[in-house]
């Protein structure tokens, strides 16, 4: 058995690429960024000259053919700067492509995956609704059948890249009566369609990262706009939620590692009573704490996306080891993120609470992880359920 996570030369290249972008391309530009709530526009433009976008995407698309370690990876290295942004680019490629790869047809993969790999597409996934959170399956955007088309009306809600999306995935139900049986997943382009709008919706967190309300008012799309299947709209979606919580962890990873390095940093140069504050057992114990917090944490993100590149079916969804590790990982990662920001905040005293002090921005942005992508309290949940299982096998 081995335990070792060490990157491998070429997963090595992949984060020095993404974190010398990161670091001369987009620090500089966040402090006012984060001020005006504004994502950079060539944001994918970017992304898709270093390659990243798609990255677990067939070649034949446009992408690297690599896995969700690697995805991870990159989404982890993005975060060491902006939490915010890696999850706008971990919605796009993963949440919404990413799916759409898995469940599409040939056709319309080869018309949309080759843009989103060049970063000509942005896209978003729409799930949440403003009465059907943690409760996916009490959704109520109905899509109604009509001659060769749909008629979809309904809303989403807490969206992100609603406003600035060019491809949407979401999910409505197709027949009421049968539950979360009756539910399809359905794609579009917005420049095609009428009877769709987007509001934005304010954040005190995540800023750059726009996110949005979407309104569906008698929109029609075409039945080839179908994914999946007819009322198979279930299986895409769980599935999809596995590989979401596993890369995204990587939001929470790379802020966690920016706040410990930052905070070593500040403990160094920062005196007080005649000395530096690493000197002080206070200080020290927080930073000790921050390190083995952000190593449990990356184990447990790694070694889930590392599952997950395993299985040659990635079905999850009740009764799998993978929902389990998926749910597990965002849990411990979220939580840790957010104890970890705190103390990154305090250990920087007076100036952590300032914004032009990146450790604010962590911050701000680390609570979400307790929140999206299924909440904290619906990761406990999946997790004792499938650990209560009947053939659940200890040691897994």
């Amino acid at each position: 058995m081995s335990l070792c996570f060490d990157l491998a030369p070429e997963q090595k290249m992949l984060e020095d690429s993404v974190w010398k972008w990161a670091s001369a391309w987009l620090e500089p530009q966040m402090e006012k960024l984060y001020e005006e709530d504004r994502m950079p526009p060539d944001l994918f433009k970017e992304l898709g000259k270093l390659g990243v976008n798609g990255i677990a995407y067939e070649e034949k698309y446009g992408g690297a053919g690599l896995g969700y370690v690697d995805t991870l990876l990159v989404y982890e290295t993005i975060a060491r700067v902006s939490s915010a942004l890696s999850m706008t680019v971990g919605a796009s490629q993963t949440l919404c492509f990413d799916n759409f790869r898995r469940n599409a047809s040939e056709q319309q993969k080869m018309d949309i995956l080759p843009k989103a790999c060049s970063g000509e597409y942005i896209g978003c996934l729409g799930i949440t609704e403003p009465n059907a959170g943690s409760d996916a399956m009490g959704m109520t955007t109905r899509a109604t059948k009509s001659g060769d088309h749909y008629i979809i009306n309904g809303s989403k809600t807490f969206i992100t890249n609603g406003p600035v999306a060019d491809v949407v995935v979401f999910y409505a139900k197709t027949n009421p009566e049968l539950g979360p049986h009756g539910i399809s997943a359905f794609y579009f382009l917005t420049k095609d369609v009428k009877g769709f709008s987007v509001d934005k919706i304010h954040k005190w967190g995540m800023r750059t990262s726009p996110t949005g309300l979407l309104t569906f008012d008698n929109m029609e799309l075409p039945e080839e706009n179908l994914i999946g299947g007819y009322n198979q709209g279930v299986a895409v979606l769980t599935n999809g939620l596995c590989t979401e919580r596993i890369t995204l962890c990587g939001c929470s990873l790379g802020a966690q590692r920016s706040c410990l390095e930052l905070s070593i940093k500040y403990a160094k140069e920062r005196t007080q009573f005649g000395k530096p504050i690493g000197s002080f057992q206070f200080i020290q114990g927080k930073l000790a704490d921050m390190y083995t917090g952000y190593m449990a944490s990356k184990w447990m993100a790694y070694s889930a996306a590392s599952y997950c590149d395993s299985l040659e079916n990635k079905t999850c969804g009740k009764g799998t080891d993978l929902d389990r590790k998926a749910a597990g990982a965002l849990l411990f990662c979220g939580e840790m993120g957010t104890r970890i920001a705190e103390n990154a905040v305090q250990i920087h005293g007076g100036y952590g609470y300032c914004s032009e002090y990146p450790v604010s921005r962590h911050y701000l942005d680390q609570k979400l992880w307790d929140i999206g992508a299924g909440t904290a309290e619906i990761r406990r949940i999946i997790i004792a359920r499938e650990l209560l299982r009947d053939n659940f096998q200890s040691g897994q």
